[in-house]
C-alpha cells in the first residue's frame, strides 16, 4: 500500500496492491508520513476499501477532524450491525454513522436534547436494526464516555435501515410510520386484530418493507401478471379492496403509482396475515 495523501495524523489515503484507492487508519499512521511512502503496516489498524468514489471522498473529508475515537466507535457499531445483527450495509454507512456519533456528541454538549416521535415504530418494526441503537449507546458511553437516552438509539437505528434500503435518511425515517398507517388500514377494513406472534404476520411486515423500499427506490413491479392478479381480486374481494386502499395510501404519501400486481401481492400477504381469524370465523 503506498500513500497519496496524508489526511490527518491518524489517517492516510493510499493505493492498494491492485491499484485501487483505500483509505488507511491507525493511531499516528499519518504522523511524519509522505506520498509515495509505504503504508506503516506495524501502525495499521483499519482499512476502508469503498468501491464508490463519492463515497470516498465524503469519507475522506469527512475524517479531516474528526476524533480518531470517534471512528473507531463507528467501526464498532457496524461491524456489530454486519456480524451480530447479519444487517447487508450500503458503504455509505461509514459516512453516515460517523457523522451522526460526531453531530449527537456536539449536540449533547450543547445540552439540545432530541426527542425521537417515532421511537415506538422503530423498535417495533425495525428490530435487528434498534437492537444495533442499543450497542451503540453501550459502546459510545464505554468509549466517548457519553449517555444517551433510548431516543438516540431510535435515530442510529435509522441510519442502518437507510443503509439497508440504499434510500436517504429523510425517507427512512418515514417507513415506521407508513408502517403503522398500512397496518391500520388492514385492522379496520378486515376487521381483525394481528397475531403479531404468527409467522404469517411477520412475513406481511416484511413485504411492506420491501414494498416501501421498491416504492423509494422507483422500482415497483410492472403489470405482468393481470390475469393471476384478476383471478384473485375477483375470488378476495374484501382482501383486494383493503389492498386498494393501501396503495391508494402509499401513492398519495410517495407519488408514485401502485401497479395492480403489487395489489395481487399485497392482496395475498393480507389473506396470509388474517389466515387464522379468516379460518376460525
Amino acid at each position: 500500500m503506498i500513500i497519496q495523501k496524508v489526511i490527518n495524523n491518524n489517517i492516510v489515503s493510499a493505493v492498494d496492491d491492485s491499484g485501487a484507492e483505500i483509505v488507511a487508519m491507525g493511531r499516528g499512521l499519518g504522523f511524519g508520513a509522505r506520498p509515495g511512502e509505504p503504508v506503516n503496516k506495524n501502525k495499521l489498524e483499519k482499512v476502508f476499501s469503498i468501491r464508490n468514489q463519492t463515497v470516498v471522498e465524503q469519507l475522506k473529508e469527512l475524517l479531516v477532524n474528526i476524533p480518531l475515537e470517534y471512528i473507531e466507535a463507528a467501526n464498532d457499531i457496524i461491524r456489530y450491525a454486519q456480524t451480530e445483527a447479519g444487517l447487508q450495509l450500503d458503504q455509505s454507512i461509514y459516512v453516515t454513522l460517523t457523522d451522526h456519533i460526531n453531530f449527537a456528541i456536539a449536540r449533547h454538549k450543547q445540552g439540545i436534547p432530541l426527542e425521537n416521535a417515532i421511537l415506538w415504530e422503530i423498535r417495533r418494526f425495525y428490530k435487528p436494526e434498534f437492537r444495533v441503537g442499543e450497542y451503540a449507546l453501550k459502546v459510545i458511553k464505554e468509549k466517548l464516555n457519553t449517555v444517551f437516552t433510548e431516543d438516540e438509539a431510535g435515530f442510529i437505528a435509522l441510519h442502518f435501515v437507510n443503509a439497508e434500503y440504499g434510500t436517504n435518511i429523510r425517507d427512512a425515517a418515514i417507513f415506521p410510520q407508513m408502517l403503522t398507517a398500512i397496518l391500520n388500514i388492514v385492522k379496520q377494513e378486515m376487521q381483525v386484530e394481528f397475531d403479531e406472534d404468527s409467522l404469517h404476520y411477520e412475513r406481511f411486515v416484511t413485504h411492506i418493507k420491501f414494498l416501501i423500499q421498491r416504492v423509494y427506490k422507483k422500482e415497483v413491479l410492472k403489470d405482468e401478471e393481470i390475469e393471476m392478479a384478476l383471478m384473485f381480486r375477483r375470488k378476495y374481494p374484501r382482501e383486494y379492496a383493503c389492498s386498494r386502499k393501501i396503495a391508494a395510501y402509499i401513492e398519495s404519501v410517495a407519488d408514485i403509482r401502485i401497479s395492480e400486481e403489487e395489489r395481487m401481492y399485497l392482496l395475498i400477504h393480507i389473506r396470509r396475515a388474517l389466515m387464522d381469524d379468516v379460518q376460525g370465523g
